[in-house]
């Protein structure tokens, strides 16, 4: 079956969600997305569909009024939630990159909205569809870890983004380590009730002159009381470095730890890893990416749930807006429990004490 699927946005990401939906096949060779693009540019909509072979549109009316079965939305932050809007009052599905809104607080109102008409709508935290943090949830979802006592995620980007983007980003955790706090919810099923973080700035002095950091660490205490810690910096010169370390009473498991890690061992003899490193979130999480439209496929054909929900996001959003919070006045900060979860992520079983 056929599935019609109306991209909204056809920039970096846009593009990136384009290639992969056309490359999609059905079990018979043939095309399995019939897919239609729109952009604030045309001339942008116009080249992205020259080279995957869509239907480029002029508005998001006539979109619509083409007849689609779901749409993906990747243009700028203020227009998600008008953007979801949309969807939802098509009855549509949606995909939307993170985060669902400029703010949690404008986020809660659409939270409602969403969950009142049982809307279905999948929120873009592409690192539940890494095989790397597959697995780790897979072998903590077994017991094969035992009980959690330590947590370590990281992300460092090689170079950081323009200084005109990170002052209206929302800060160092809002942007990037959002991610981390994502999945770390989802793979050990706990949520986040404090947050402690500090941070520094090192490099571009314009990074601190529009308030944010190049450099954080935040400690996350869960609700069974696991410590966890989440690290970011904007200048990993040894390349893009995305890990989790996951300890455990009985085993241990690290994800990012491949041929391409941007980390290399001061032991003699040592010459892992081999491969050269990555260089952009791209490149380490192509399959990622091209696995997470895979699944909103599968979405608007109705076979899953959504596997990440606009809930889910604004959990992890929370957590980020209590780093900053905390980055900005030294002090820890609670996190307040969303409420309990809609049910659409499987559950996770965790392994008791041993």
């Amino acid at each position: 079956m056929t599935v019609r699927i109306g991209l909204i946005g056809a920039g970096r990401i846009g593009a990136m969600h384009a290639a992969h939906l056309a490359a999609l096949r059905d079990p018979g060779g043939e095309p399995a997305v019939r897919l239609s693009i729109v952009d604030a540019v045309p001339e942008q909509a116009a080249a992205v569909a020259g080279r995957t072979g869509a239907v480029p549109l002029p508005t998001v009316e006539s979109l619509l009024e083409d007849g689609v079965d779901g749409l993906v939305v990747a243009t700028g932050t203020a227009t998600h939630p008008g953007l979801i809007r949309t969807g939802l009052a098509a009855g549509l599905p949606v995909f939307c990159e993170k985060p669902v809104a400029l703010s949690v607080a404008e986020a809660l109102p659409l939270l409602d909205e969403i969950e009142r008409v049982q809307g279905v709508v999948q929120i873009g935290h592409q690192r539940r569809f890494d095989p790397g943090y597959v697995r780790a949830r897979e072998l903590y979802a077994a017991g094969e870890l035992g009980w959690l006592h330590t947590v370590r995620a990281m992300t460092g980007d090689m170079t950081p983004p323009p200084v005109e983007f990170l002052a209206t980003s929302g800060g160092l955790f809002r942007d990037c380590s959002v991610h981390d706090v994502d999945v770390l919810r989802w793979i050990t099923g706990r949520e986040v009730v404090e947050v402690y973080a500090r941070g520094s700035n090192r490099g571009d002095p314009r990074i601190g002159e529009v308030g944010d950091v190049d450099t954080a660490l935040a400690v996350l205490t869960l609700d069974d009381g696991t410590v966890a810690t989440v690290a970011a910096t904007r200048y990993n010169g040894a390349g893009h470095d995305v890990r989790l370390e996951l300890q455990g009473s009985k085993g241990s498991v690290a994800v990012g730890m491949d041929e391409h890690m941007a980390m290399r061992s001061a032991e003699p003899g040592v010459g892992f890893p081999a491969g050269p490193p990555h260089t952009t979130f791209h490149e380490r999480f192509a399959e990622a990416y091209r696995r997470e439209m895979t699944a909103f496929v599968r979405v608007v054909r109705g076979e899953i749930a959504s596997p990440c929900t606009a809930r889910d996001a604004v959990a992890a959003s929370r957590v980020a807006d209590a780093a900053q919070h905390s980055l900005e006045t030294g002090a820890p900060v609670r996190v307040e429990p969303l409420g309990a979860s809609d049910g659409s992520a499987p559950p996770v079983r965790r392994p008791a004490r041993a």
